[in-house]
Order: structure tokens, then C-alpha cells, then sequence
């Protein structure tokens, strides 16, 4: 891969700060980089008899032989022993707004150092990011950034967060708990964008290790998720349940398709799930589709479906309510369910006026929930 072609995948090129000033004097020059894999043991598997191993990670459960690899393609069996191949193999790091994962109720107008390496544990025929996602770590030049040089690399550029995105974080499960510890360390908070798609017991560790969790649910539907994911709807809703219920930061992204996944009676079944379930402040972001991938034959979505599906949610009471991808719209900014004033204003990744004194609304003193220092 040709150096131009890197920054261009990683999303570096056109921008103040590509990666190489981004990671500064940990990396070596670009063009010396070669595929790299890592050979760190995984966390989550059962060692079984004859040198084979049943991955617990996530729901798939992938029952491996010798040499093997799971799902992801980035864990693979070597004589009995489950290893990640991607432990501080990055091939993809930048500075963003925390509003770009999106955050929304969390340190806003702050950047968030954010990474990812190859793989995933789905396969979302609509996938942004598919060039790093549904690959092998061998199709990708990767950075070696090791835990301690992410927290070093994040505080060099004055950022509050380190967030795990891009690519589906669960796959770089070890490297994603490692680098948080250290980046606690140097007081720095964790994010994670994830489709949710993990066990419980990891999930109790990695709740443990990170500040915020924000989760794709791609869409209400069993059938939707076995055709259009290649993954399963309920361990998804457990994974949401359990984080709130270890009252874990969350906010959920719906991803909106035409004609697949927009159907009012869905989403009205899916805001009483989360009122039900959640509660009525958990921010719910109904995002613009554009055709990528494998399902380049949809439009975009138009934003009157939007502008529907988000007074379905808030007629079923739920309170923060937003429209993403539709630069400038009013529903990007977040106003107080007591009083109805502007109390955060966006347009795009770009934050104006925040009118919250220590988490309340500064016209009425109401508490808005979130993580604001």
C-alpha cells in the first residue's frame, strides 16, 4: 500500500495533523513498515482437548482447531494456546471531536484520540469502514503502538479521551483494556464505539476499565441482523442492558436504511424497549444512511424519514432525541426537556453555545444527565 493510499484509508489526508505527527517518535518511517501481526495470548477461550479452543468473546463462540482463526480473523489458535494478532497494531488513528463517534453528552467540544485495528466480528454489508473492518490484519500496514505510547500520544495532542472506533473494538478486546488502564493513568477518559456484539463476562471487564460505551444497534429486527449484520439482535440488548444496569455512560446510534430498517412500528417498538429497559434519558441518535459497501442500491436516507422517526421518540417520551449526518439540522442540538431551551447548539462536529452550569441547565437548574468534566 502506497503511503498516500494509508492516509487516505486511515482518514489522515487534507487535516492539520496526519498520523505520523500524531504518534510523533514512536514510529518508524512509512515506508519501512511491513504487515505486522502481534502474539499476545487472548483473555476470553476455553482450552479444549487435542489442541483445540472455543473462543468466549463474543457470541459466535468460534470452536477452533490447530491454526485456525476465528471469525474476526485477527485471533487465531496456535497448538492449543488463543492468541490476538493485532495487540498494538493500529491501522488507523486520528484526533476527532467526540461529537464525530458520536458523543453527545460526554465532555463536549473536547477531542478524543482515536484508534482502531483491523477486523471485526460482523459483517455489516453497509460498513463504512470495511477497508480495515472486513479484512485480515495482513491486508493492512499497521503502526506498532504499544499501551503506554497511546496515553503519551493522546496527551501530546490535548486530548480528553481516547476512544476505540472505526473497527469493531471487541476484536482488539486485550489491547482496548490495556491501553485504557494505562490511559487512566495519565487522567485521561475511555470511549468506546462498539455494535455491542460481545459476552457478558468481557463486557463486565471491560465496563470496568472505560468511561463511556456508545452502541450501533443496527436495527430492531432478528431477521435484519441475520441478513444485513451476519450477527444476532439479542445479544446486543443485553450487552445495552447490562451497561446501564452498571451505570455505564451509554448512547445508542440507529443507523436508518430505506425500506430495511425505518418502519415506524420498529422504532416505536424499539423506544419502548429503551424506556422500558433503559429509561427516557439515554440519547438516541437516528443517523443518515449514504450507499456504501454492499448496499450501494438505497438511497440516501431522505431527511423527512428522519424528522419522523424522531418525533416517534419523542412522543414516546424519550428525551434526547437527535438527527446525525444532516449538518446544521435543529435535532443536532440538545435542549432542556424541562424548560425547552438550547443548552448545547452543534452544527456538525462544531459546538457553540453550552449553557450547563456543573450538569444542570443554566435556565431552569434542571440535571442533565451526562459526563461533563
Amino acid at each position: 500500500m502506497k503511503r498516500r493510499d494509508f492516509l487516505k484509508a486511515t482518514g489522515c489526508l487534507g487535516l492539520s495533523l496526519g498520523c505520523r505527527e500524531l504518534l510523533a517518535s514512536s514510529l518508524p518511517p512509512l515506508d519501512l513498515i511491513q504487515p505486522n501481526l502481534s502474539r499476545v495470548e487472548a483473555r476470553h477461550y476455553e482450552k479444549l482437548p487435542d489442541r483445540e479452543i472455543k473462543c468466549t468473546l463474543c457470541p459466535r463462540y468460534c470452536h477452533l482447531g490447530d491454526k485456525e482463526r476465528g471469525y474476526c480473523g485477527v485471533r487465531e489458535n496456535d497448538g492449543g494456546t488463543y492468541y490476538t494478532l493485532v495487540y498494538g497494531k493500529v491501522c488507523a488513528v486520528h484526533v476527532d471531536p467526540i461529537e464525530k463517534k458520536p458523543f453527545f453528552h460526554f465532555l463536549p467540544g473536547t477531542q478524543a484520540f482515536s484508534l482502531a485495528t483491523a477486523g471485526c466480528n460482523v459483517n455489516c454489508r453497509f460498513c463504512q469502514n470495511w477497508q480495515i473492518s472486513q479484512v485480515r490484519p495482513e491486508q493492512v500496514e499497521a503502526y506498532d503502538l504499544p499501551p503506554d505510547e497511546v496515553a503519551l500520544a493522546a496527551r501530546r495532542n490535548k486530548c480528553a479521551s481516547i476512544a476505540y472506533t472505526y473497527t469493531e473494538p471487541v476484536v482488539f478486546f486485550e489491547y482496548m483494556i490495556d491501553s485504557s488502564l494505562a490511559s487512566r493513568k495519565l487522567g485521561l477518559k475511555n470511549v468506546v464505539v462498539t455494535g455491542g456484539h460481545i459476552n457478558l463476562e468481557p463486557l463486565e471487564e471491560l465496563i470496568k476499565a472505560v468511561d463511556a460505551i456508545k452502541v450501533d444497534l443496527k436495527s430492531f429486527s432478528e431477521v435484519f441482523y441475520k441478513e444485513y449484520v451476519r450477527g444476532e439482535l439479542k445479544p446486543v440488548l443485553e450487552a445495552i442492558k447490562l451497561i446501564h444496569q452498571r451505570k455505564m455512560w451509554l448512547e445508542i446510534v440507529y443507523l436508518v436504511i430505506p425500506t430495511l430498517n425505518d418502519q415506524e412500528s420498529m422504532i416505536r417498538q424499539l423506544c419502548r424497549w429503551l424506556i422500558k429497559e433503559i429509561g427516557p434519558d439515554v440519547p438516541l441518535h437516528f443517523s443518515r444512511f449514504h450507499p456504501m459497501y454492499l448496499l450501494k442500491n438505497l438511497p440516501p436516507t431522505p431527511v423527512s424519514t428522519l424528522e419522523k422517526l424522531h418525533s416517534i421518540a419523542r412522543d414516546e417520551g424519550l428525551r434526547y432525541v437527535y438527527i446525525g449526518n444532516v449538518p446544521g439540522h435543529r435535532a443536532e442540538s440538545t435542549y432542556c426537556p424541562f424548560c425547552g431551551q438550547l443548552i448545547i447548539e452543534r452544527v456538525g462536529y462544531q459546538v457553540g453555545r453550552v449553557e450547563l452550569k456543573n450538569g444542570r441547565c443554566r435556565f431552569c437548574n434542571a440535571p442533565i444527565p451526562g459526563i461533563w468534566s
